[in-house]
């Protein structure tokens, strides 16, 4: 099997060194900014916007900070936005070029808001367009689905907004992932192999998670799922679970239930009890099963085999889980 997102799985804990020794200074300023602002504005889409979903529900638990989420285009319409405002935005995109993150760059910048962008393009519009810009060292990323990308936008986004909290617990744990990682890759390849094997028919998958583990539940749906395997995939916050899907499910529906004992897991281990009961196809991810660190940094170490789980579905229906059909080669 040879697919070129094989090697950027592995080559995540690389890029992620690499980034935190060339970019740990800029994002110490960033963060400085952050402790003066009264609002925080995370943009991005795709796979981008996961990552801004996890931080905010992270700041949500941690702290009082103002932290909103928009796609691209729902941002660039906001007409709340005030000039002069004492705001900042961080814009995430691994080309910088998508066209609807840009769009709200420029509404940002309409409006005198200060702007950062995080891309793993020096030379891309967003980059050269925003006040600051945090480059990622992942190298080219040819996987459309995003993974060493994902990682390190998602790791800058933690370090900047944890470190204007003087968070140093948080900090110094975000510090030790690449080595985490390393490990975590190459002990969970063998059993996410085979349970994608176990998988390989399923055409629909349930992902849910609370707090920071839904912009996970979204990542994995929008991009491992329904870009990278042909899978449909709807991804829900753990909470709402009683909300409408608890009438769909029965012994042939699958679900994946992230699990970080956040608060808001009551509700996911409930979930998951139901699910049981009526001998729904349940796939439990547990942090505490794959690493002893804060439950606040869930989204990185359950990414990882979910990507597996991910590639190996595609694998198995002879999909190339990098490969786009639609994505940057139809018109759009």
């Amino acid at each position: 099997m040879k697919y070129t997102i094989l090697n950027e799985i592995l080559e995540q804990p690389d890029v992620l060194k690499k980034t935190i020794d060339s970019e740990l200074k800029l994002m110490d300023e960033i963060s400085e900014l952050v402790k003066n602002v009264d609002k925080i504005y995370l943009i991005g889409s795709g796979s981008s916007i996961s990552s801004c979903y996890s931080i905010m529900d992270a700041m949500k638990i941690y702290s009082t900070l103002n932290v909103q989420s928009y796609l691209g285009y729902e941002f660039s319409y906001d007409k709340k936005l005030i000039n002069n405002e004492n705001s900042i935005a961080i814009f995430a995109s691994q080309s910088g070029e998508t066209e609807d993150t840009i769009a709200a760059l420029k509404k940002a910048k309409k409006y005198n808001i200060k702007t950062v962008a995080i891309s793993n393009e020096p030379e891309s519009t967003l980059a050269k367009t925003a006040d600051i810009s945090v480059i990622t060292r992942c190298g080219h990323e040819i996987g459309i689905l995003g993974t060493k990308t994902h990682l390190t936008q998602l790791f800058c986004q933690y370090y900047i907004l944890f470190k204007a909290l003087g968070h140093d617990e948080i900090i110094k744990e975000l510090l030790t992932l690449p080595d985490i990682l390393k490990d975590l890759i190459e002990k969970t390849h063998d059993d996410y192999k085979q349970l994608a094997k176990k998988y390989k028919d399923e055409t629909m998958f349930y992902c849910l998670g609370a707090g920071p583990n839904y912009g996970l539940a979204y990542k994995t749906s929008m991009t491992i799922f329904m870009e990278g395997s042909n899978i449909d995939s709807c991804p829900l916050y753990a909470s709402e679970f009683r909300h409408g899907l608890i009438e769909r499910v029965d012994e042939n529906t699958s679900l994946i239930f992230l699990d970080a004992n956040c608060d808001g897991d009551t509700i996911t281990k409930r979930s998951i009890k139901f699910c049981q009961s009526i001998n729904a196809n349940c796939i439990i991810l547990n942090l505490e099963d794959f690493a002893d660190v804060d439950k606040i940094l869930a989204p990185f170490i359950l990414l990882i085999p979910l990507e597996w789980f991910g590639c190996y579905l595609a694998h198995y229906k002879n999909i190339d889980p990098g490969v786009a059909r639609h994505i940057g080669i139809l018109p759009y």
